[in-house]
């Protein structure tokens, strides 16, 4: 299938259609920008991703998790530590996250 090809778009066993559905959300974009720094524990994931309640950041990390792109490691210490981090299917969306940071940078820059 090309880019070019509109007909499969809209079907929901299109693989791209499906690659889509799972990232276009309002918050998913940016737990996988802030993983892609490195492993972040829940407190430094809500720190830096302002606006996310503890709620959705936890659905939006569960998402991910069952999608295999993030993985959740809880070491066995008292308090409990969790930490999240990208799988190496997570770590294959880097440049293309890298690619639409520096468009968004572009077109910000056009535009002031």
């Amino acid at each position: 299938m090309k880019l070019t090809d509109h007909t499969m778009i809209m079907d929901e066993n299109c693989i791209l259609h499906q690659s889509v559905m799972l990232l276009a959300d309002k918050w998913t974009l940016l737990v996988l920008l802030s993983l892609i720094q490195g492993s972040k524990r829940t407190s430094d994931l809500l720190r830096q991703i302002g606006g996310i309640s503890p709620k959705m950041l936890t659905q939006t990390l569960k998402k991910l998790e069952a999608a295999g792109i993030v993985e959740r490691r809880v070491y066995p210490v008292i308090p409990p530590k969790v930490e999240y981090s990208l799988t190496e299917t997570g770590k294959g969306l880097e440049e293309v996250l890298s690619t639409l940071y520096k468009w968004s940078v572009r077109r910000v820059l056009a535009n002031s």
